[in-house]
């Protein structure tokens, strides 16, 4: 048996062994409900808990590793390397460089210098914000053979909103967004209220008809908004098993299951998988624990199943990020496939 032929054969062994474990754990324990049923969220960039409950019956050290039973550090570095190579759908594109963080004015040398970096690897990329000279990604983006979600940033500065939706309007307008995404986490984080955000997203609609607008929040609330998921053309949905205190070598199937919900209640839409990742630094989230291995392995096993299932997945993210220590703790800093210097990692 060849090394690839041996390869394939373990890793369908371990993902049979881990789904009758995920199985036999639900049986007591139930899928998590959402975030928000087992504890608050104060983060202002992602879904980041305070008083988390641990909810596995299994100890945490029994998750301190991902077992990938009969693979070498050197295979699983191979996997990574290969299913880079191959192009991904799709990855989160935020141009800062250490010690830049919102505020700072972004050139557009700066932007094709970092998108250089990645263009070879994704098809797609997701933008945050159109102010600050992020404005320019998408053509840029497009010059460089990639389609582009660009995002709107929408806070609770209704002032910033207002210039925020304007130029993705006139990015929309100019060709540049394959798909429009109006506003990011802003129920989670109550930063406007549903009305509100409802009014945008009808706005867009309008301005734009030719272009599929969509929204994007934790996967849950598109099942507790059901007016927001029918204002949109698509759903995009973020998935964390690590901000669900999942253990890593039962990540993949946690996300399966928010995919699974999300498509319950999106009517046929289409539902891309706009934010999922792991950290490869950082303190554990409970069973959740944040490694080289467990990094690499969440983001092979995810873009396996992609391919298998035909799932669009936009993976969380491109570089590391200094400035997000400040509100998400040290793992903040560590969820890039390259590093703050635009070094891959893992290699």
């Amino acid at each position: 048996m060849d090394e690839t032929a041996r390869v394939d054969n373990t890793l369908r062994t371990e993902r049979a062994f881990t789904e009758k474990r995920l199985l036999s754990i639900n049986r007591v324990l139930k899928m998590s409900k959402g975030y928000r049923d087992y504890f608050s969220v104060h983060s202002r960039s992602s879904v980041i808990p305070l008083g988390r409950k641990a909810y596995f019956a299994p100890s945490e050290s029994a998750h301190a590793k991902t077992n990938l039973t009969g693979i070498s550090q050197a295979v699983r570095v191979a996997l990574f390397k290969e299913t880079l190579r191959n192009k991904i759908h799709g990855i989160s594109f935020s141009p800062y460089m250490d010690g830049q963080s919102h505020g700072t004015e972004i050139s557009e040398q700066q932007i094709r210098s970092r998108l250089d970096v990645i263009s070879p690897y994704t098809n797609w990329i997701r933008t945050f914000s159109c102010i600050e000279g992020n404005q320019h990604t998408p053509h840029i983006a497009h010059e460089n053979g990639l389609k582009t979600m660009v995002g709107v940033g929408l806070t609770d500065d209704r002032e910033k909103n207002e210039i925020e939706f304007e130029n993705a309007i006139e990015i929309a307008r100019s060709g540049h967004a394959d798909i429009l995404a109006v506003g990011n986490e802003v129920l989670l984080r109550s930063d406007m209220s549903e009305e509100e955000l409802l009014k945008y997203i009808q706005r867009a609609n309008q301005v734009v008809p030719d272009v599929p607008v969509g929204y994007v929040d934790a996967y849950f609330l598109f099942e507790e908004h059901p007016r927001i998921t029918e204002s949109c053309d698509v759903i995009l949905i973020n998935c964390y098993p690590f901000w669900e205190h999942c253990p890593a070598d039962l990540a993949l199937f946690f996300t399966k299951e928010m995919y699974r919900r999300s498509l319950k209640v999106a009517n046929g839409k289409k539902v891309i998988i706009s934010e999922t990742g792991w950290p490869n630094r950082g303190l554990p989230y409970g069973a959740a624990v944040p490694s080289p291995e467990n990094a690499m392995n969440y983001f092979i096993h995810c873009y396996q199943w992609a391919d298998e299932e035909d799932i669009d997945i936009i993976y969380f993210s491109s570089f590391d990020e200094s400035w997000k220590v400040d509100d998400e703790g040290d793992v903040g800093a560590y969820w890039g496939l390259w590093d703050k210097k635009g070094k891959l990692k893992y290699v």
